[in-house]
């Protein structure tokens, strides 16, 4: 007789990131949790639709965890996009994204103190918890520098909660994982959608341009560094990857597991993203006068790009990953398989030109 799947709880299920790793979860009974089902899984799931920016959500966890005895839980569920996701107070953006993740974090701690037995939790970082102006590639252990973004600054407080609650989890082993900029031709996210061209907000002026497939340019101050500011990518099928490996690795020494995860090779210049893309840049004399467009962008309903997010927009960040290319060993190409180039040309075509890139880089 076959043996039972061991269960795993998987949140923000229907999300980008969590529909490319349900392929890869055919080892577990799957729990996932969203508010909506995801389209066309490839694997049967269980779905609870909880509201994580509802006290109550952790108490029914609780009871999911212990009534399946479930063995690990992924924490996807964020919000980034307010408009696309239909969350315009700030106040229950944080309830979802920071209360939310705490709320998981005590779901498994009641769990085990009553006898439970979760074992891993994978938590979902970003490289935007670094802040949006970094000197150099920043390793794991650098000060958490988020600012002005709500987006980041509530992925700075759920990392460090999830880490100020790890002990308390009852052996329960915890990976915190930061990947960089998300890129795929299913991803939807600020950066992406900027070179893009396609960060349409939800006025009269940002419907008609959707209408019209007019690409919208990137706006940057005068001046070449802007240009020269470096950016990473992470491909979301590489993420979801590394997720897998995390809850298949054999128990580790550390209670808790951060690594930065970008694509490999090098990293991309702002001049580089744009002409890969295909993207206009708009140049103006000054910093002050690109964040007043945004802003007036941002009222006008053109676009879904919040002026909070505009440090980001203009600043240079990159990460060090040789943590991740050390745990990983023989497997690092294997699991890491785009490099930055190839994850972010995989977001602007429908042919998967990506691919094609990463074929070529691998013969050369």
């Amino acid at each position: 007789m076959a043996s039972k799947k061991p269960s795993l709880l998987v949140t923000g299920v229907a999300g980008a990131l969590g529909t490319r790793l349900l392929p890869l979860l055919e080892g577990f009974n799957v729990i996932g949790v969203d508010a909506r089902p995801p389209t066309n899984p490839l694997i049967p799931i269980q779905l609870e639709k909880i509201d994580l920016g509802q006290e109550p959500s952790c108490r029914r966890m609780a009871e999911i965890l212990r009534e399946t005895g479930t063995v690990a839980v992924v924490h996807l569920a964020f919000i980034l996009n307010r408009l696309r996701m239909r969350v315009l107070d700030r106040g229950r953006m944080w309830r979802i994204n920071v209360a939310g993740t705490a709320r998981v974090v005590e779901a498994i701690a009641e769990t085990n103190r009553m006898g439970g037995d979760v074992q891993k939790l994978v938590h979902l970082s970003s490289v935007s918890v670094y802040g949006p102006n970094l000197k150099r590639a920043v390793r794991e252990d650098d000060q958490l520098n988020a600012h002005t973004l709500a987006y980041a600054v509530h992925k700075k407080e759920a990392d460090l909660a999830v880490q100020a609650r790890a002990r308390d989890l009852g052996g329960c082993e915890v990976y915190i994982l930061r990947p960089h900029i998300f890129a795929g031709a299913s991803v939807q996210n600020y950066m992406i959608n900027c070179f893009r061209g396609s960060t349409y907000g939800n006025g009269r002026i940002g419907s008609m341009l959707e209408r019209r497939a007019k690409r919208l340019p990137l706006i940057l101050p005068f001046g070449g560094k802007y240009l020269q500011n470096k950016l990473q990518f992470a491909h979301v099928d590489d993420v979801a990857r590394v997720i897998a490996w995390a809850l298949s690795r054999p128990r580790s020494s550390e209670q808790v597991t951060i690594l930065n995860v970008a694509g490999r090779g090098d990293d991309l210049t702002v001049a580089q993203c744009a002409h890969l893309t295909g993207a206009s840049i708009k140049r103006l004399p000054t910093v002050a006068l690109c964040r007043t467009i945004v802003q007036s962008m941002w009222n006008l309903g053109a676009t879904s790009v919040p002026p909070d997010a505009f440090p980001y927009l203009i600043g240079s960040y990159t990460m060090d990953t040789s943590k991740l290319r050390a745990l990983l060993g023989k497997e690092y190409e294997r699991v890491v398989r785009y490099t930055n180039e190839a994850a972010l040309v995989d977001s602007v075509t429908s042919t998967s030109i990506g691919e094609e890139v990463m074929r070529k880089e691998s013969a050369s």
